[in-house]
């Protein structure tokens, strides 16, 4: 088209590689191929024309849980001449319907992570990977912390359960190895760390808990309590990092650890491997975290109880019980 400008039909056909007749017929129409499709039509009579709107609309007003193959039998049985053939075409009908007209979804937008703003933390339960040290099952917990935007992975095996404790050594142990602390500290409601905590506990235990966030700039927060999907930067990645635990067992070809150092070793090369993978995204989200202040904040608790050789005290509602070893009563200091 552009030879056409100085040049006659044969010659800047000619120029351009095209015959006479391609020149011809491009200079009458210059559309692309492409525009000269029509919209294509029907090219069978609709087979659910005459029913839709008349049978099928009114089974799914009157009962929206209605499965599609159920309608689909229904259709057949009243009218035998549709056939087998039809039940693709009634399952796409019937989508589009509840995409118009059915219960409102639920609406979830996609989050936009920020390099440096979100950590999140969670543990999850690997009873079911049937762990043994020294062939005693290993009754135990992984405490999982994540950035939101890198992917950055960090795994603490906790033995028993939830607690503040866990909670803070684990990010702790996350924060200096990352060497930076996020903006925002995202957790789930933590249910089970306040289990068993009478009112005073769990407000003490709060008050902790923003002071260790505090400690490291980071504002805590929470999603709402049963709504996982808050929270499904972390949640998601548990199952991944289970997977990948349960794939390197079957590889190990045994779920037994000489001790819990070995165990703990293992997970952190598992772990280890992710983070190898995603190591320039981590990178560059590592530039962009605060600094780490001059040293960690306490992950213990001190719990002052007096007991005799054979008693037993309260902590956080669980009961221990202390047996002092066999020495004069007047040498037996309390126990801590």
């Amino acid at each position: 088209m552009q030879f056409r400008h100085t040049d006659t039909v044969a010659v800047a056909a000619a120029k351009a590689s095209f015959s006479a007749a391609t020149g011809h017929r491009l200079a009458r129409d210059p559309r692309l191929p492409s525009m000269k499709k029509g919209v294509r039509g029907r090219r069978r009579p609709d087979p659910l024309g005459d029913i839709f709107a008349a049978e099928i609309v009114p089974m799914l007003k009157a009962a929206p849980g209605l499965r599609p193959i159920a309608i689909f039998e229904e259709m057949v049985r009243r009218h035998p001449e549709l056939g087998a053939g039809i039940r693709r075409t009634i399952e796409r009908r019937i989508r589009s319907w509840r995409a118009i007209h059915g219960e409102e979804q639920e609406v979830i937008f996609r989050q936009i992570h920020e390099p440096g703003r979100v950590g999140l933390s969670d543990f999850t339960d690997m009873a079911d990977l049937g762990i043994t040290v020294a062939g005693v099952p290993l009754d135990h917990r992984l405490y999982h912390f994540r950035l939101a935007y890198s992917g950055f992975e960090h795994a603490h095996v906790v033995l028993g359960g939830e607690s503040f404790v866990a909670l803070a050594e684990g990010m702790q142990n996350a924060l200096w190895s990352l060497g930076g602390a996020p903006r925002e500290h995202r957790t789930d409601s933590l249910s089970a760390a306040f289990r068993n905590l009478d009112a005073p506990a769990e407000a003490d235990l709060t008050r902790r808990y923003e002071a260790l966030c505090a400690h490291y700039g980071m504002t805590p927060t929470r999603n709402n309590a049963g709504i996982a999907h808050e929270n499904g930067s972390i949640e998601s990645p548990h199952g991944h990092l289970k997977r990948a635990v349960q794939d390197a067992l079957l590889m190990r070809a045994s779920r037994d650890f000489p001790d819990l150092a070995a165990y703990r070793a293992f997970v952190d090369g598992i772990v280890g491997l992710g983070n190898a993978r995603n190591t320039k995204r981590i990178e560059s989200e590592r530039a962009t975290l605060q600094a780490l202040p001059e040293r960690r904040s306490c992950d213990y608790e001190d719990v002052t109880v007096r007991v005799t050789s054979s008693g037993g005290s309260a902590a956080q509602g669980v009961l221990h019980r202390a047996v002092a070893p066999d020495r004069p009563p007047s040498s037996r200091p309390p126990v801590r």
